[in-house]
């Protein structure tokens, strides 16, 4: 038994907007995870490691394999330290 005429055009319209929303958040996730697959799990030591790439290189998934920090880096620290009396 063939399909009807009249069911298959909304069936392709939406099946053409569930790819179209699929593709969509999968290039949004791309885009801004850096180009990078999406982490999974992560604890408390890959959030610090991941706040130390973004201030090393400015990106949050950027990673550098320089042996020397840029200049500035020995001040830029996540720690506040507490306010002082005045």
């Amino acid at each position: 038994m063939p399909i009807p005429f009249e069911t298959f055009i909304p069936y392709v319209i939406i099946t053409a907007m569930f790819g179209v929303t699929g593709a969509g958040l999968s290039g949004i996730r791309h885009y801004a995870g850096g180009g990078k697959k999406h982490r999974w799990s992560l604890d408390t030591w890959d959030r610090v490691l991941m706040d130390r790439d973004r201030r090393l290189t400015g990106v949050l998934r950027g990673q550098t394999d320089n042996a020397i920090a840029p200049p500035g880096f020995e001040v830029n620290q996540p720690w506040r330290g507490e306010k002082r009396f005045s």
